[in-house]
């Protein structure tokens, strides 16, 4: 099995949108670091801006 490479970086967010974010990861049952990610890669996905050979998930 390949492991993913990840980058990190900081996000600063604002109390009631991080707030927000952490509710919803709360009730998926995701980390907040998860969510956020789930949320981008959706986005990415919608906007069709996905590497051709990535598969998104609908769950994590």
């Amino acid at each position: 099995m390949t492991e993913k490479k990840t980058k990190s970086f900081v996000l600063r967010v604002d109390s009631d949108t991080m707030d927000a974010i952490e509710a919803w990861a709360a009730d998926e049952f995701r980390s907040t670091n998860g969510q956020l990610q789930w949320i981008i890669t959706e986005a990415l996905r919608k906007a069709h801006r996905l590497p051709k050979n990535k598969k998104s998930s609908s769950s994590t």
